[in-house]
């Protein structure tokens, strides 16, 4: 839970300063989930890869450029994205022509006392374009080298995000998974891990997951645990291990009344003539530094609270507990301009609060190798971290049309696959049903936040796979998903 007084003003002092020290507290594993569906050549302004370019900037670039002992996801999909041809190019003329140039506008044009929050935006988006700079314009390299110097540990994903408890076929998850851990491999290695997509779970996943060789991985259960159970990772019959993320800590950054929400934090849907954000959420011109100050003081008091329940775990059970703090890692930076201050001073002072900072990787070898880190055994059940912790997000009524129409789909290409379609119609059929499987259709058409954006994207993905399926010529890639998936491998569909 949110401190109220954090709403206060700098004035306020946090709560749970000074309450634990080295050897009363425990482990930390910072989770970033970092995801774009596939949006690259399809369209710009007000949806498109404008997405794409604004996430790269305010929060992947950023978020990496601080990050030291977090475990981060880069799911396939972002990946292919960030690899296709023209990506890096697009990516710099927008920052400096859309983002730079906005903002230089802004601080000629604006009210006077708007000029320090214009200024401060085009210093941010000159740092962005510094770091695109230092990794000669390719991200995916900036996520390479972190994990390289071993300051991150990339974690792997499906091939698009598919909720995999919802697709209708083993086929169908086999298509994603192998897809996925064949994209991330061959750009990053794999270290075993997996991040469920939306962390949608049910019960027998894990046995399939064992079978891609999946060593551990991330789920919701919050809904099942009590007090402070989440601090414990659970052991799988099938040998993965569970990761139960802890809603708690997270709720005190992602609810309505958490950090995000100060007053005197940058609004992100209002904007300047330009386009350039430099409102309070209050509505007044835009302080980055008081913003920044607080976005720090807001760290110290999560990480005092978080040593606090970790320290409360180990005089309750005598064992070292592991807070598992996951949430999209463009809430920092993109929705929330402040959150790469947050994380850098979390990271760089969770040893003073007596947190160990760990990655969920290393955590795992730990807990293999029997170093006394507490596992829990029991049984997982059905959950995702949507709305209510099941599957409405995705399968309501409201989106019912897309949950039906993609386990449809599936069937359909699954049948004209095994059936014998020749291999570039089935590539072509595969991809497209790749894309029509991403979670963020459904997510976003039941919030209609894009407009009839993600569900005409969705049907438009369908109609191309049957038009491949029916096709009686040689049916060419998409030009538009030249980049989706090109470490796809039929195998998956083609099993008895």
């Amino acid at each position: 839970m949110s401190d109220p007084a954090l709403h206060g003003g700098p004035g306020t002092q946090p709560s749970g300063a000074g309450v634990a020290r080295a050897e009363e507290a425990g482990d930390l594993a910072i989770v970033l989930h970092s995801h774009m569906p596939y949006v690259e050549g399809f369209g710009t302004y007000p949806f498109g890869e404008e997405w794409l370019f604004d996430a790269v900037m305010h929060s992947h670039l950023p978020v990496l450029d601080a990050a030291r002992d977090i475990t981060l996801t880069v799911t396939p999909v972002l990946a292919d994205q960030l690899e296709a041809e023209g990506v890096p190019e697009r990516l710099r003329r927008f920052l400096v022509d859309h983002r730079l140039g906005a903002a230089a506008n802004d601080i000629e044009s604006c009210e006077p006392r708007f000029r320090s929050a214009a200024v401060a935006e085009h210093e941010r988006y000159a740092a962005a374009l510094a770091l695109l700079d230092d990794c000669d314009g390719d991200p995916l390299a900036a996520f390479r080298a972190a994990s390289v110097e071993g300051r991150v540990e990339l974690m792997a994903s499906s091939a698009t995000h598919a909720v995999l408890p919802m697709l209708a076929t083993d086929r169908g998850l086999d298509l994603q998974v192998d897809t996925g851990l064949a994209s991330h491999r061959r750009r990053f290695g794999w270290s075993g891990g997996f991040w469920l997509p939306e962390c949608g779970y049910e019960q027998g996943l894990e046995d399939k997951l064992a079978r891609h060789g999946v060593e551990w991985f991330c789920t919701d259960q919050s809904s099942f645990e009590a007090g402070d159970e989440a601090l414990a990772p659970v052991a799988t019959g099938a040998g993965p291990l569970a990761f139960t993320i802890d809603w708690p800590a997270i709720a005190w950054l992602w609810q309505m009344d958490g950090y995000p929400s100060w007053p005197g934090y940058l609004d992100f849907h209002a904007l300047s003539m330009n386009g350039v954000r430099m409102f309070r959420i209050d509505g007044e011109p835009y302080d980055r530094e008081a913003a920044e100050q607080m976005a720090r003081r807001q760290a110290r008091e999560f990480l005092d609270s978080a040593a606090e329940r970790l320290a409360g775990y180990r005089e309750r059970t005598g064992s070292r507990g592991l807070m598992v703090f996951a949430c999209d890692c463009e809430l920092l930076g993109h929705w929330w301009a402040e959150g790469p201050f947050w994380l850098d001073e979390v990271l760089g002072e969770a040893a003073g609060r007596g947190i160990r900072l760990t990655t969920l990787g290393d955590a795992s070898r730990r807990i293999r190798d029997g170093d006394g880190t507490p596992v829990r055994q029991g049984r997982l059940r059905a959950s995702t971290w949507g709305e209510e912790k099941d599957f409405r997000t995705w399968d309501a009524a409201i989106v019912a049309d897309l949950a039906s129409g993609a386990r449809s789909l599936e069937l359909s290409v699954n049948r004209a696959v095994a059936g014998g379609l020749d291999r570039d119609r089935a590539e072509r059929a595969a991809r497209e049903l790749l894309a029509a499987q991403s979670s963020d259709w459904a997510f976003l058409d039941g919030r209609r936040q894009a407009g009839d954006y993600a569900f005409e994207r969705a049907v438009d993905h369908a109609a191309l796979a049957f038009e491949a399926i029916d096709s009686t010529g040689v049916a060419s890639i998409e030009p538009k998903l030249r980049s989706l998936a090109p470490d796809l491998n039929l195998a998956p569909l083609l099993v008895p």
